[in-house]
């Protein structure tokens, strides 16, 4: 549990409101400030560039957030596959050289479509039919292939190490890229975090990607997206010298459990402590090396954004029960990301995870506190307790995580009197000097939805 004082937690807004009404005052605002940007499970990736900035080495910095843990060594190489996009009508593609029996011309472009009967018609890039072949359809080269359109990253027209498995699904086409880990690794570590980044940090990435690419359970198909659904991959044009020595200096290595590689969650920034893995990821037990762990120099806040109450109202609409009156943080973690609240409303009440809230109202993590503000005008910072960075979390590392969670305050919405400086509206906070500026958008996510 965290070791702060149970807060007042509800003050329906509907009061609030008619008093404001009643006194022909401006419509009150709801106001949120919160801290971190992702999940909060495992490995911060600001954190650790602040760690690294401070001396740690990169195993120290995954012990450091893998409680218990040990970076040991992959005893074969391997190879992965990456789904870049799926259900497309056609793909257009360059710099191959063979397309299952057929031999093609370099530097010459090709299509690719379904033509029915589990075969994928091939054609020219003026549109003239080359040849029928079956799928799926494996297209091959001694350099990087081009694969033009956009990927599920968003990177459009890039290049891939490795071949191109053009896979049938119905009438459509999934587009799967099959290469060595190590070359993987390559397009993976600068597209989760900043290439100019200290070594060390870029080094921990390198391990945890590797290690959450071989540990994850396969999809069906193929083993990892190329988004934030597994970790984000740029491919060859991605590849930057100072990531691509983090991979070659981390070679095989892999975080581990008792001798086995674990499944390592990371995320963009933590705000100042991570969060039991229990407590994000629905229905996921307790892990002992995925526990909740002070992070020193990750400051990373947000807020306060503000929006009134009815934009609040339909935020969560098909959430809340009649009109919104209050939003009632019922249980946070030891971080202290919201785990549940309850959504208030004139016909009834709903629990939501925090998850749910976060999502609904468009927030980049569950680490939130609600106020609410006599006006827009009068709008100032909303933190108070639940909200502040904690200096110490419940259970100590190596400990067994707490079945239960820790305090409930800070998470209602109600009129309070608020002290502090008025922020950006929806702006993301800036870390401490020590630490990097700036964050990635943070990969590994959990298995929920």
């Amino acid at each position: 549990m965290v070791g702060w004082r149970h807060a007042a937690t509800t003050l329906a807004l509907v009061g609030a409101l008619a008093g404001a009404q009643g006194a022909q005052a401006a419509a009150p605002v709801l106001v949120i400030d919160g801290a971190g940007d992702g999940h909060g499970v495992g490995m911060s990736q600001t954190g650790a560039a602040g760690l690294a900035l401070h001396g740690y080495s990169a195993r120290a910095i995954l012990a450091h957030y893998y409680t218990g843990t040990i970076v040991g060594r992959l005893a074969s190489e391997h190879s992965i596959s990456v789904l870049l996009q799926s259900r497309l009508r056609s793909v257009v593609f360059s710099g191959a050289t063979r397309a299952g029996v057929r031999r093609l011309i370099g530097d010459r472009t090709y299509i690719a479509t379904s033509a029915g009967n589990g075969e994928i018609a091939l054609e020219s890039d003026q549109g003239r039919l080359l040849s029928y072949l079956p799928a799926p359809l494996l297209i091959t080269s001694a350099i990087p292939i081009r694969f033009d359109g956009a990927a599920s990253t968003g990177v459009i027209n890039g290049r891939y190490r490795g071949s191109l498995d053009l896979v049938l699904r119905g009438s459509r086409l999934d587009v799967i890229n099959h290469l060595g880990l190590e070359a993987y690794l390559r397009g993976v570590v600068p597209a989760e975090s900043p290439s100019n980044w200290p070594a060390a940090e870029l080094e921990a990435q390198a391990i945890v990607a590797r290690t959450y690419a071989v540990a994850s359970p396969p999809q069906q198909g193929f083993d990892v997206y190329a988004d934030t659904r597994s970790q984000e991959y740029g491919g060859y044009d991605a590849e930057a010298p100072s990531t691509d020595a983090a991979v070659v200096a981390t070679t095989g290595e892999v975080v581990t459990y008792g001798g086995r590689p674990v499944v390592t969650y990371y995320f963009a920034s933590s705000g100042g402590a991570t969060e039991d893995v229990q407590n994000v990821f629905a229905g996921v037990a307790p892990e002992p090396y995925l526990t909740g762990v002070l992070d020193p120099y990750d400051a990373s806040r947000f807020g306060p954004i503000t929006m009134s109450v009815g934009e609040a109202d339909h935020r969560l609409r098909g959430l809340v029960q009649g009109t919104l009156e209050a939003i009632d943080v019922t249980r946070r973690g030891v971080s202290p990301r919201i785990v549940s609240a309850q959504l208030v409303g004139s016909a009834g009440t709903t629990t939501v995870s925090g998850t749910t809230l976060e999502t609904a109202l468009g927030l980049q993590s569950t680490w939130d506190c609600f106020t609410l503000s006599s006006s827009l005008a009068t709008v100032a910072s909303g933190w108070d307790r639940a909200c502040a960075r904690p200096t110490s979390l419940s259970h100590r590392p190596g400990s067994t995580p707490s079945p239960t969670v820790g305090s409930t305050g800070g998470g209602a919405v109600a009129p309070r009197g608020n002290t502090g400086t008025t922020g950006s509206t929806g702006a993301t906070g800036t870390p401490t000097s020590t630490g990097p500026t700036g964050s990635t958008d943070g990969g590994a996510v959990g298995p929920s939805g």
